[in-house]
């Protein structure tokens, strides 16, 4: 199927602005306390007016929903909470009238344990094909009752489990390196090769364009799947960075000395040279976008070489945080690192596994990256957090490349941090018997009308059912009605942003670092397309040269209050032109 957006720009993922929607928490079509495609659908126009280019949807394929529905059991079809591949059509139709592009996650890595060749697997015997479309190895010790080795799970606890096979008697072990109910694929057996190119080719044929793939740096193990003495982590960064920040278990999982054995590994560049190739068979340019959490960044860019993905996240620049040092670093080594494969760098501050970072860095220490935030863990400075996520919005909005959003965003959404455990959801939380918060906190249904129950999140329907995590009350006050017109708010200034993104064409641009750039007096400064960017990272006004308000007009404020004569006030970002 032709894509409808085919005749717009090619390349147009080089400079898109990204709009992440996570359909459980988006917009409930049906009043069951579920997002769900419809819902997508209606909240369309809201998307186009915000000005973003694509949307790019979290799984709503089958699945028993054990991680959200990253644990997929039908790669083609959609799950019932979410409505019919009918809706998915409507969807991707109204979407594509408005220009508005559809990306779709991909979850290669692992299927769910509910999946039809998961089932055959456990009914049938070691080393049977069935069991060769995913990684099962007999144990070590005397009956084989120890796991084959020592991995653990990305959401705690080991990363085998042993099979009772249908006799009744203990038997092989299969590895997940997330959830039990998320058994790893072997990406060594021609047979997930042929099935996973045709999931691609089943939803380029619906029209998608382009697709997100989750844990891109897995697939492939090292040979031999060897003991390895590192700590497992999703989330990359430089150990002293991460104990500097009070989390010392987010450390570099792919190059610690010495390096995983399970991500980062050769073998996946195979892979994605292989689907270039398949989407290249359709019109309309389409993408795929790594969500690779790999460190340096110059093995990061491996992933977008001419003949690999389109796309990668910066997670570099996600953890920088609030200061001026670490986000000049960011910006400075991802567009030089991308520059040396001639791709375009991605700019993203959250999404649906961080906590948002109007929270994060409302924190005492704004470049922590806390796994969830509880009641009983400090709680954020909402004010000061929503100002400086403001502040950043402005900076990310305004670099060269692609920029993500993810829902809420926009509406300047802070982390619901005093949810109760009871209705936590995430397997981390429960594999680590609590230890570790979640994300749960970051996943609570948007609010669109601060006055109708669940604040609107299943507007239109006469008696909703309770959302499936609960609202806090401060999100009334979020509501994208109580912010949509008011001259001032969060989402008026993204919407701005957006609109001045446009006009000067800054994803197309070059930035150039400023005269009055000093990171260490806390001060970001660069010009981009003819638009001067200035964020003041400090706790004080920092005074601006006189001929630079003489000679520019001020065309974007992430505060009203951001200049104080000729001063930029703290935590806030202008943009002069």
């Amino acid at each position: 199927m032709q894509s409808p957006a085919s005749d717009l720009d090619q390349n147009w993922w080089r400079d898109a602005v990204i709009y992440q929607v996570y359909p459980r928490s988006f917009a409930d079509g049906n009043g069951d306390g579920m997002g769900d495609l419809r819902g997508v659908t209606s909240r369309l126009d809201y998307l186009k007016d915000l000005g973003v280019d694509a949307v790019w949807l979290s799984p709503f394929y089958r699945s028993p929903q054990a991680d959200a529905g990253y644990d997929v059991s039908d790669y083609r079809e959609v799950d019932p909470s979410f409505g019919t591949l009918a809706d998915f059509d409507e969807m991707l139709r109204a979407a594509h009238a408005l220009q508005l592009r559809i990306i779709v996650d991909l979850v290669p890595n692992h299927t769910s344990d509910e999946h039809k060749w998961f089932v055959e697997a456990r009914q049938a015997a070691p080393g049977s094909a069935a069991r060769e479309r995913y990684i099962f190895r007999e144990g070590k010790g005397e009956n084989g009752e120890l796991p084959p080795n020592n991995w653990q799970s990305i959401f705690g606890g080991d990363a085998w489990t042993r099979l009772i096979e249908p006799d009744g008697t203990p038997g092989q072990w299969y590895l997940h390196l997330f959830d039990t109910k998320q058994p790893d694929l072997n990406w060594e057996n021609p047979e997930v090769w042929a099935e996973m190119e045709s999931v691609l080719r089943f939803w380029l044929d619906r029209g998608v364009d382009g697709f997100r793939v989750d844990v891109a740096h897995g697939m492939v193990k090292a040979e031999g799947l060897p003991d390895w003495a590192g700590a497992a982590a999703m989330v990359e960064g430089e150990q002293a960075d991460a104990e500097d920040a009070g989390d010392a278990e987010a450390v570099a999982e792919g190059h610690m000395n010495p390096p995983s054995p399970f991500f980062d590994q050769e073998g996946v560049h195979e892979i994605y040279r292989a689907w270039n190739k398949v989407l290249k068979e359709y019109d309309g340019d389409r993408m795929l976008v790594a969500e690779a959490w790999v460190e340096p960044v110059e093995r990061l860019v491996r992933y977008i070489r001419p003949d690999e993905m389109q796309q990668a996240f910066n997670f570099e620049f996600l953890l920088a945080g609030w200061d001026a040092q670490r986000m000049a670093t960011a910006i400075s080594g991802s567009l030089a690192a991308v520059e040396s494969v001639g791709a375009p760098s991605t700019w993203v501050m959250s999404n649906h596994d961080t906590v948002r970072h109007t929270s994060r860095y409302g924190l005492s220490v704004p470049t922590s990256f806390p796994k969830g935030i509880s009641p009983e863990q400090e709680q954020p400075d909402e004010a000061l957090g929503l100002r400086r996520a403001r502040a950043a919005a402005a900076v990310m909005l305004a670099l060269p490349g692609s920029a993500y959003i993810y829902q809420g965003d926009e509406l300047g959404l802070p982390e619901h941090t005093t949810l109760a455990a009871d209705f936590r959801q995430d397997p981390a939380f429960a594999r680590t018997k609590g230890a570790e918060t979640g994300r749960d906190g970051c996943r609570v249904p948007l609010p669109w009308y601060a006055d109708e129950a669940n604040y609107g999140f299943s507007h239109g329907n006469a008696d909703p059912a309770e959302p499936w995590l609960p609202q806090p009350e401060a999100f009334a006050r979020y509501a994208a009605d109580q912010q949509d017109g008011t001259a001032g708010s969060t989402l008026e200034l993204y919407r701005s942003a957006l609109e001045l993104r446009a006009e000067y064409r800054l994803g197309a641009g070059t930035l150039n670092w400023a005269a009055v750039h000093d990171p260490a007096a806390g001060v970001l400064a660069f010009e981009n397309n003819g638009v001067l960017v200035m964020t003041n990272f400090s706790e004080q006004p920092v005074a601006l040269p006189a001929e630079l308000l003489e000679n520019h007009a001020v065309r974007l404020r992430s505060e009203s209050s951001a200049l104080l004569g000729e001063k930029l006030a703290a935590n806030s970002t202008i943009w002069l032109a």
